[in-house]
């Protein structure tokens, strides 16, 4: 359920993207600076909610919850090619028992390279980058924690709203590589993560 209300929210952000588009043409002047043309050029800053599910490497657990957090980056485009990087820290509830294991990621984070094509206010993008973050494993009444590096890669869609304001919509794919629990052993955590954000463009 939780990843159809969120493909649904992004369906909502494309529709009213359109629907703000089409207010601009026919009102020319209803900002300083209409979306006609839109300058994704500059450094901007934000916030992100979603959905995060997966795997741990060495059983059957599967780790699912919510996460959002903070994000900023910074944007040069050349024509329609919009290119730049992007950081993030998120805070994750995503967890799972199987018999007397339990593995949660407690936090995580991305750098990431960005580029993509962009249709005056509409980016179409894809990144690709590092990923850390800390897992924790409980076994019995005992519990460890290790912090996880690894790598990232996904796509999405960003709708400029207004002058300095944007909405998105983005998948990322996180591999939080193998690392030696004392508890466990090699633990690792692949996670699929869909979410939507908002960022201010300065």
């Amino acid at each position: 359920m939780t990843v159809r209300a969120l493909g649904a929210a992004a369906v909502v952000i494309v529709i009213t993207a359109n629907a703000a588009s089409a207010a601009d043409i026919s009102r020319p002047y209803a900002y300083s600076a209409p979306v006609y043309g839109f300058n994704w050029t500059g450094p901007y800053a934000g916030l992100t909610l979603g959905g995060q599910w997966g795997s741990v490497t060495n059983n059957s657990g599967r780790p699912a919850g919510v996460e959002g957090g903070i994000e900023a980056g910074y944007n040069w485009q050349s024509s329609q090619f919009v290119y730049g990087f992007e950081g993030d820290l998120q805070a994750s509830s995503a967890n799972d028992r199987f018999a007397n294991f339990q593995f949660s990621n407690p936090w995580f984070g991305t750098v990431r390279g960005r580029g993509g094509i962009a249709f005056n206010n509409i980016l179409f993008f894809g990144t690709l980058g590092l990923a850390y973050g800390e897992g924790r494993v409980q076994v019995g009444g005992l519990t460890e924690s290790t912090t996880h590096v690894g790598w990232t890669g996904g796509l999405g869609l960003e709708v400029g709203l207004t002058p300095n304001w944007s909405a998105k919509a983005e998948y990322l794919y996180v591999d939080l590589a193998n690392q030696n629990y004392l508890l466990t052993g090699n633990t690792g955590f692949q996670s699929n993560i869909f979410r939507l954000g908002v960022n201010y463009h300065f």
